[in-house]
């Protein structure tokens, strides 16, 4: 099984360490606390869209991704059982929206550099964000990939688009080949095998 995977969410629980930096940056400029079931559901839609939502101006994006990786970096562990699936799987490889930088730190942290073959950041790699289909495209003809793993839509429609089967993670909302809940040995099974 060769796989795509997403790293914010997917690979690593950092949605935390992202609500407390929104939540710093919605305080800062609006000088007041936000509810935070509320910007998580957007946040998981997509941090642009949270912003728009939230009234918080794009300038204030680099103060949100500072905060973010700084505290991914320190406080985001890897979801249990991640490190089995990505130890069975012939390649590995990631699109993500986050720095390659900060995205080798928190890979080297927890001892996941490893499995990966390549890592794409479309902001440090010159391609549009996801879900534009150009990263996925590159790293599919390269690597010839069966799935891709992700917890937001953003994540599987450039997938499908490219033709690979999806697998979304703890969003149950998303339409894909696949939904679970959590990586175990019936996950790597079902990744391995037909779909029926």
């Amino acid at each position: 099984m060769r796989i795509l995977w997403d790293l914010d969410g997917t690979i690593f629980n950092t949605y935390p360490a992202i609500l407390e930096s929104f939540c710093t940056v919605h305080k800062e400029f609006h000088g007041k606390q936000v509810d935070e079931v509320e910007a998580l559901r957007w946040l998981k839609r997509t941090s642009k869209e949270a912003f728009a939502h939230f009234g918080i101006p794009e300038q204030y994006r680099d103060r949100f991704k500072e905060l973010d990786h700084a505290r991914a970096e320190t406080g985001s562990e890897p979801f249990p059982g991640v490190e089995k699936v990505l130890a069975e799987a012939e390649v590995n490889v990631i699109v993500t929206h986050r720095t390659r930088e900060s995205t080798k730190e928190l890979l080297e942290k927890w001892g996941l550099a490893k499995y990966f073959a390549e890592i794409v950041s479309p902001d440090d790699d010159g391609f549009p964000r996801k879900p534009e289909v150009d990263a996925y495209q590159y790293i599919h003809d390269k690597y010839q990939l069966d799935w891709a793993i992700g917890d937001r839509a953003l994540d599987l429609i450039p997938a499908k688009q490219v033709g690979l089967r999806t697998c979304a993670f703890q969003n149950p909302d998303l339409e894909a080949d696949l939904n679970i809940e959590e990586y175990t040995d019936s996950v790597v099974d079902l990744l391995r095998g037909p779909l029926t």
